[in-house]
């Protein structure tokens, strides 16, 4: 009787690197990567003389701060997020000095002189949580927004999407975004 020996059956596993490789590129290929967005804002440039340091009135300066307690402070004064842009555009378009004729704020003593010399110093606390710091910025920003919005309508009667770029131009110099924000040192 003969005895007969069976061997294991085998699979050609030869082309199972290149089915391998071109499944990789192929998922390489079609896979889109999303792209992480940031806060669109323009930095200042670099300052090489001394009257970037220079002081500046403190009638021309609203300070905000926020704090560990997530609270926003303008001028020591504890204020809610909503109250923020009203009082920034009551600040920035104040016309303390009564040379601005586009101006129609309330002339007050204790804001600022024109658009042009005010700014905003935003300060934040270590442990400040960053949605708070983006609500902020934002307020500030439609503050900004509704400001130049009202004088390319007063000046040029059309709408900021509808103005050229030297329309634009002068409009962001009428009232330019001026914030300081301060450097925050951890307390530990």
């Amino acid at each position: 009787m003969k005895s007969f020996r069976r061997h294991a059956a085998s699979v050609n596993a030869g082309s199972m690197a290149d089915i391998a490789f071109l499944l990789l590129i192929f998922f390489l290929v079609t896979t889109t990567i999303s792209a992480d967005k940031g806060i669109l804002r323009k930095l200042p440039p670099v300052c090489d003389t001394p009257n970037c340091t220079a002081d500046i009135p403190e009638r021309n300066l609203l300070q905000i701060s926020m704090n560990d307690n997530q609270e926003i402070m303008i001028e020591a004064n504890t204020v809610k997020l909503e109250e923020v842009k009203d009082i920034v555009e009551a600040f920035i378009d104040n016309n303390g000095s009564n040379n601005c004729d586009f101006c129609e704020g309330e002339q007050l003593s204790n804001s600022s002189d024109h658009p042009k010399k005010a700014v905003i110093s935003l300060s934040h606390n270590t442990l400040t949580k960053y949605d708070l710091f983006i609500a902020v910025q934002d307020e500030i920003t439609s503050a900004y927004y509704d400001l130049r919005m009202r004088y390319a309508k007063q000046v040029y009667n059309k709408t900021p999407d509808q103005l050229t770029k030297e329309e634009l131009i002068d409009v962001q110099k009428a009232y330019p975004f001026i914030v300081s924000e301060i450097m925050v040192k951890r307390s530990n």
